[in-house]
């Protein structure tokens, strides 16, 4: 079990970091796979650091919780994705039903916080960063 606590994570780590870099450095592919169109300069750039970094800071966060093995990096991430995920159902509510993509987000996003919340039990080590 304690191997499988850390290959979830870093699983998610490495995923979250191809699409980390993919915002950075070509964040209009990054951007058409998530359905935003980046209006100029101004929209390339939160393309790349609100994106990007999002995505980046969570890989980083899911390589410190594996490493340190300290489950409450892995919570942070958890967290992340669940604020994400309820973002998405108040749109779901407000902007009517969502489109299939939008859909597969929403359910891997609380995929990946219900594995993180299982790796973060289960790594052991501190449980506070």
């Amino acid at each position: 079990m304690q191997h499988l606590a850390k290959v979830i994570p870093a699983l998610i780590a490495l995923l979250f970091l191809v699409m980390g870099v993919s915002f950075v450095f070509d964040p209009v592919a990054g951007a058409a796979q998530v359905g935003v169109t980046p209006l100029g300069a101004d929209g390339l750039n939160t393309i790349r650091g609100d994106l990007g970094g999002l995505f980046l800071s969570c890989a980083i966060l899911l390589l410190l919780g594996i490493w340190r093995a300290e489950g409450a990096w892995l919570i942070a991430v958890a967290v992340l994705m669940l604020v994400i995920a309820s973002g998405r159902l108040i749109g779901f509510v407000v902007d009517g039903s969502p489109g299939q993509a939008t859909l597969t987000a929403f359910i891997f996003e609380l995929v990946i916080a219900a594995g993180l919340i299982y790796s973060s039990r289960r790594i052991g080590g501190k449980s506070t960063p």
